[in-house]
């Protein structure tokens, strides 16, 4: 396994911080817990875009300390490309600074919504109907971006399996 950063993608409630401590600990690397969480769990869930942008450059300050810091990889709790897809889903927009983030990771693993939404106080998006539209927003980023990435689905030891699949089919040959 060859990347540097391998960032979880998708909305709430997908697994994201249930594997990305496990990626971590199964590749020997960091991991970067998700920055919004934390700013939310201080601050509220009231965001304005100064928020979201806020959250986003804490997050890639966390991500670029821990790159320097190592070991490798860096698995990252999502990223401002995630951040980004919140002001859409907020918003209907987002600020221009996320057009000029440019520190993408090697691979993106998009979190499908293929398990149940578990309401904790800071999840806001929980109907089948807001969880495709976030989905596919999350999606749509990764696609305008062209960056490289791929599904992680299915429930309890699968999703894990896969995560690791999709891990190994993308990494490059040596």
């Amino acid at each position: 396994m060859t990347f540097r950063t391998i960032c979880l993608h998708g909305p709430e409630s997908t697994g994201k911080s249930t594997i990305g401590p496990r990626l971590a600990r199964h590749f020997g690397g960091r991991y970067v817990a998700e920055f919004g969480r934390t700013y939310t769990e201080a601050n509220g869930i009231g965001w304005t875009m100064a928020d979201l942008v806020a959250i986003a450059q804490g997050h890639d300050a966390e991500a670029r300390a821990a790159l320097t810091e190592g070991p490798l990889p860096v698995i990252l709790d999502t990223d401002p490309l995630m951040t980004e897809a919140w002001a859409e889903m907020l918003y209907g927009h987002h600020d221009r600074w996320f057009d000029d983030w440019r520190h993408t990771a090697d691979l993106y693993l998009m979190f499908d919504i293929d398990l149940p939404w578990v309401a904790d106080g800071t999840r806001m998006f929980g109907t089948a109907e807001e969880r495709r539209r976030f989905r596919d927003l999350a999606v749509a980023i990764l696609e305008r971006r062209g960056v490289r990435w791929a599904w992680v689905r299915g429930e309890g030891e699968a999703r894990w399996r896969n995560a690791l699949a999709a891990i190994a089919q993308a990494s490059p040959s040596p």
